[in-house]
């Protein structure tokens, strides 16, 4: 419960205190952060077999070396015992050259009985197998998928209304025609009070989201539109004219309490609550939001289904698309004008599981010229081979200070964003931040350094960690204003309207951090690309090597893709590409919503 102490380094103060091994509130703790650990890796909850080996191997306690003679009295009498149940065949050594003993589990089990008592866990099960959640998320799926049965049973209230005229007036309005596609989706938003629309990019989800509003604000219907991100919400107010808020500001977070002033005895005032980039909605979030929505008001949910899921816990867009259970338009057909584009015809193929083209452009056969494809001036995606980390680290450090800047006229700091799957390794955000960090702000005068970082005037930088009462929120990024070494702190400006990297602009605005705040901040020349979801960029680099085999998968090359906007650059590995493009499953997420909304 102290910021800064996990579990490991608590465990390790009570066993100098005396706190043994097996007492209860130690392997307690330790169900609990395992299942804490779990959440933080997207599950709601973990098959008990599963939790009860996970709090076995993190419980497990240090036995020191013994001498040669002991230790030899020791590993006979170890022969001769009977295995203890729950004992792992093979402890890991230690690092000071002992060894790691199991508990057993049915001691462990005692805790999670008494854990299961107490109520800070639920036994239930997933997919037929015994399962345990952390209560708290427990109730969360269930209530989303009390609200969204709810929703999907009622009336939507604007009443009937005659979809084939709506469609002739909103298309007379905008301008335009609609597709098929578009208008089966129109058909099913006007007739229902809950409906998913789902697609990737260049399917015409916005023509059709601005069609959709138009109609209803026709009706004299109060609408409200909201993201999970800042960028996001920006997004989504451009596209649509309309005002738009983080949920966060939907909500009204109220940092004295920790918690939301709009809930179910203070709904919101709408009539229509429409949620872009719902991809991004962890369980907790969306729970807290359907909560707010007045009985009486529908609900549209936007998101493309096919990216990353939340960073937080849950899938909450992938289980209610996949329950049945709720309407759904899925948009598949890419526009034509949308289909010149080399990085959505990229991203699409990449979707479907097969490797894209990744000829220079001046070697492809031409069909579907336009500005994606023919000459390479042109064309707004690039596969440069690099076979190594050294090499792509080399090319990647050229491409961003040097080529792109000079051939497509994008500023190195403010406009180009280099996307990596992981943090750590050579080709690492990590890394490539230092390198970049060098080059790109080489001589930035007053610095400091803290938390492993140096931040200096100038530095593009991320917020990792939602401040509410700074109202900065994990992904927003900034650039440094200014070092105040005197007082100890530094400012940061945050564009809420101008692109970041440009001057103090109409719209930005000024966060303070003291020293020991600056955990919450890191450089954000590049950055991974689950940090980069519900934001887009107008360039993107990406690094791809088989290096990062842990996280190759078809949906985070996919989403990293689709965050740039006039350029994509992929540097690495044919292979690596091909790996994460047969990589369709991904990570397996515990959770139980699509159950329960199913039944």
């Amino acid at each position: 419960d102290i910021r800064g102490i996990g579990f490991r380094t608590a465990d390790a103060i009570a066993a100098r205190l005396g706190i043994e091994p097996t007492a209860m509130i130690r392997l307690r703790a330790g169900i609990n952060y395992a299942l804490l650990e779990a959440s933080g890796e997207g599950h709601c909850g973990l098959p008990t077999a599963e939790l009860l080996k996970q709090a076995g191997e993190l419980l497990a306690v240090e036995r020191p070396a013994a001498p040669p003679a002991v230790e030899a009295e020791l590993g006979e009498a170890a022969g001769q015992a009977k295995p203890q149940l729950g004992a792992t065949a093979k402890a890991p050594a230690a690092a000071a050259g002992g060894s790691r003993v199991a508990l057993e589990s049915g001691v462990i089990q005692t805790a999670l009985d008494l854990e299961l008592l107490e109520g800070s866990v639920v036994a239930d099960s997933l997919a037929g197998e015994a399962a345990i959640f952390l209560a708290n998320l427990y109730r969360d799926e269930r209530r989303i998928a009390e609200a969204l049965q709810q929703l999907a049973h009622g009336a939507a209230p604007w009443g009937a209304i005659d979809a084939a005229k709506a469609i002739a007036w909103v298309e007379q309005r905008l301008g335009l025609e609609l597709a098929a596609s578009q208008k089966g989706a129109v058909q099913q938003a006007l007739a229902n009070k809950l409906l998913v629309i789902t697609g990737g990019p260049g399917v015409g989800k916005t023509t059709l989201i601005n069609a959709i509003l138009r109609m209803l604000a026709a009706k004299k219907l109060r609408i409200q539109l909201c993201a999970p991100t800042g960028r996001a919400a920006k997004r989504m107010a451009e596209t649509t004219g309309l005002e738009a808020k983080t949920i966060h500001r939907l909500l009204e977070f109220d940092p004295a309490a920790y918690g939301f002033r709009r809930g179910a005895e203070l709904p919101l005032d709408c009539d229509l609550l429409v949620v872009d980039e719902t991809s991004m909605v962890d369980v907790p979030l969306m729970a807290s939001l359907l909560a707010a929505i007045p009985p009486e008001a529908a609900l549209l949910l936007v998101g493309d289904v096919d990216q990353l899921p939340s960073v937080g816990p849950g899938q909450v867009l992938s289980d209610v698309i996949g329950s049945g259970a709720v309407p759904v338009a899925r948009l598949t057909e890419v526009f034509r004008q949308a289909a010149s584009s080399r990085i959505i015809t990229t991203a699409h193929a990449i979707n479907a599981g097969q490797i894209p083209d990744l000829r220079p452009p001046a070697d492809r056969d031409g069909s579907g010229s336009g500005s994606g494809t023919g000459t390479g001036a042109s064309s707004d995606f690039y596969f440069l081979p690099a076979e190594t980390p050294e090499q792509a680290v080399n090319l990647i450090l050229k491409l961003v200070g040097e080529r792109i800047p000079a051939r497509f006229g994008f500023d190195p700091i403010g406009q180009v964003q280099v996307l990596c799957p992981m943090a750590r390794g050579g080709c690492g955000s990590r890394s490539l931040n230092i390198e970049l960090q060098k080059l790109l702000n080489p001589d930035p005068g007053e610095q400091v350094e803290r938390f492993g970082w140096r931040f200096a005037s100038g530095d593009k930088v991320m917020q990792i960690a939602n401040d509410y009462e700074k109202e900065v929120f994990n992904g927003d990024v900034g650039t440094i204003n200014s070092i105040d070494a005197d007082n100890s702190e530094l400012s940061v400006l945050f564009p809420t309207s101008e692109a970041v990297g440009q001057a103090a602009a109409a719209g930005s605005r000024l966060v303070i951090y003291g020293w020991g705040e600056l955990d919450h901040l890191v450089p954000a020349y590049a950055c991974t690309i689950h940090k980069s979801q519900g934001s887009e960029y107008p360039a993107v680099v990406i690094p791809l090597l088989t290096q990062h085999y842990a996280m190759l998968q078809r949906n985070l090359v996919y989403t990293g893709l689709t965050r740039g906007k006039q350029l994509v650059v992929l540097v690495g590995q044919k292979k690596a590409l091909a790996m994460a493009v047969k990589n369709h499953l991904g990570r397996r997420r515990y959770t139980k919503l699509a159950e329960w909304l199913a039944a």
